[in-house]
């Protein structure tokens, strides 16, 4: 490790979030700022995405969720979908042996079935050759929209009920995370968002009630292991109330 490698305080170390999120913005815009095409900015978001899966693993957070591919993503231009879908084809077959040696968990939330089939593979056998990994879980949130989500969470809860299985009044705030794609990972502590936009983007609407929110100007292209420790700086020093004095 390099002297100028960045470090956590004591004070962050033991503040650290079970559960970082994290919508990564700003990749068209960081090849826009440059005259390259777009696509350029992708392939440099995946070097951030290494950079902070390992990050993460390093100082030892539990969890780590990116917001990868949303369901709006799909009404780009057919030939970005369609690179960014060899791109996640081929992050998903050259990242395993990274992902083993730091031991590295894989999950994926989602509409998985609209992906294609290729990736739908690639998807099953990389996360069946980390699943006895009990480091960082990585879950890349793919064909995602936080709406959808809770749309299909009450629909498979209207069906328990229609079917006898469910009472009305069973029906809590517990129960229906159980029908959420989240349904085994805690909530996230921590969202950080690139690029400087003030929004949440249908992501996670649920899971991020109480989650504090870090927003960098940076652009996700640009967000390494620094920009990351300097988020969950600013995480430390939060007063976290969850609606209490």
């Amino acid at each position: 490790m390099s002297a100028h490698s960045p470090q956590l305080s004591a004070q962050a170390k033991s503040m650290l979030p079970t559960h970082v999120a994290i919508i990564m913005d700003g990749n068209g815009r960081w090849a826009k700022q440059r005259n390259l095409p777009r696509i350029e900015g992708h392939r440099n978001g995946a070097e951030s995405v290494r950079a902070v899966v390992r990050a993460a693993g390093e100082v030892g957070i539990k969890y780590l969720t990116l917001y990868a591919f949303s369901m709006e993503n799909w009404s780009r231009p057919k030939e970005e979908v369609d690179t960014l879908m060899k791109y996640l084809d081929r992050y998903l077959r050259n990242e395993l042996a990274e992902l083993q040696k730091n031991n590295v968990r894989l999950e994926v939330i989602g509409q998985i079935y609209r992906l294609p089939e290729v990736v739908q593979e690639q998807l099953r056998k990389t996360i069946n050759a980390l699943k006895n990994n009990n480091g960082l879980t990585a879950v890349l949130a793919l064909s995602y929209g936080g709406r959808t989500e809770i749309v299909e969470a009450t629909r498979s809860i209207a069906a328990k009920v229609k079917q006898g299985k469910l009472d009305p009044e069973e029906i809590n705030e517990q129960v229906f995370a159980q029908h959420l794609y989240t349904k085994n990972i805690p909530d996230p502590d921590l969202l950080i968002r690139t690029s400087g936009e003030m929004r949440v983007s249908n992501f996670l609407l649920w899971q991020i009630s109480y989650a504090e929110l870090v927003v960098t100007s940076t652009l996700w292209p640009d967000f390494r292991k620094a920009q990351f420790f300097e988020a969950l700086e600013e995480y430390a020093r939060r007063h976290r109330r969850f609606g209490s004095v």
